[in-house]
């Protein structure tokens, strides 16, 4: 069984020198072969990073019991304002390069009141979007709400709803290419995932999905058709059940998995093989 973790930060593995190799061979080890990590950094002037580790993995040197890396580069919406024409130009550098195979996580967050305004967010995306378009590459969507924020988040964004503000962009600027992407760690309920869906995206499903408070998200998962899905791990972040609360690594995706295909009614084996087979198709330069 080989599953693949769509959605890493493997730049965040740093605290020793040889903590991303760790992580790395523990993941193939649990089966994981292959990785996309995500080259946001800490803002447009590290979001090389993921590139770097992904070209350091290529096939001619990959080691015996190393996953395949593949790399995104975008500027996460916290970000937005950092969107320059410089970073602009980087981003589309990056992003011409082989082993990068997506532009994200890019999209809207009117979740933390330090965030960008909401103009300038949305100018960030269709800028990103717009280069994602020339170069004819996917996209990996972060959406985040002000549903459950602060009263500070809430006051700024007001009745803004980040789906649809999301979604009516996305229809605008990106569902004419026909290039499709992913909506990373999909958070959202049944209909934002039939929209997402119908505008091209896969759905990927992270630690989250195993939390007792996501029932939609376990709905969503459900009701998702069988190549549109993906698993991932958002490591270091989402750790799922039963690691809850510890730090996340993409080794640890075959839980989420595992309780994905139990919600599907069908073997961790089929999962793996179906999962695998949707990111293939999504990104067919990988292997």
């Amino acid at each position: 069984m080989a599953l693949i973790d769509s959605h890493a930060h493997l730049d965040f593995y740093n605290e020793t020198p040889t903590e991303r190799d760790e992580v790395l061979r523990r993941a193939y080890a649990a089966g994981v072969h292959t990785v996309l990590a995500i080259g946001i950094g800490d803002g447009p002037a590290t979001m090389q990073q993921a590139l770097e580790i992904a070209n350091s993995t290529t096939d001619a040197g990959l080691p015996q019991g190393y996953p395949q890396v593949y790399a995104s580069a975008g500027i996460h919406p916290q970000e937005a304002a950092h969107a320059t024409v410089e970073a602009l130009e980087k981003l589309a550098a990056l992003g011409a390069q082989e082993r990068c195979i997506a532009v994200g996580e890019i999209g809207l967050d009117y979740y933390h009141f330090d965030n960008p305004d909401i103009a300038t967010q949305k100018q960030a995306f269709i800028a990103q979007m717009r280069v994602a378009a020339k170069l004819r590459k996917p996209i990996l969507i972060h959406c985040r709400t002000s549903e459950l924020a602060t009263p500070q988040a809430k006051e700024k964004y007001g009745s803004a709803d980040a789906w649809e503000d999301l979604l009516a962009l996305i229809d605008e600027h990106w569902t004419p290419h026909g290039l499709g992407g992913i909506m990373h760690c999909f958070s959202g309920t049944v209909d934002q995932a039939e929209r997402s869906l119908a505008a091209g995206f896969h759905l990927s499903f992270a630690g989250n999905l195993t939390y007792p408070k996501a029932q939609g998200i376990r709905d969503a998962a459900v009701a998702a058709p069988a190549d549109r899905i993906l698993v991932e791990t958002d490591a270091p972040f989402l750790a799922p059940i039963p690691l809850r609360g510890q730090r996340n690594e993409p080794a640890l995706v075959v839980h989420t998995a595992a309780a994905l295909a139990e919600l599907r009614g069908i073997s961790t084996e089929e999962l793996a093989a179906l999962t695998t087979a949707n990111f293939k198709n999504l990104f067919p330069t990988t292997r």
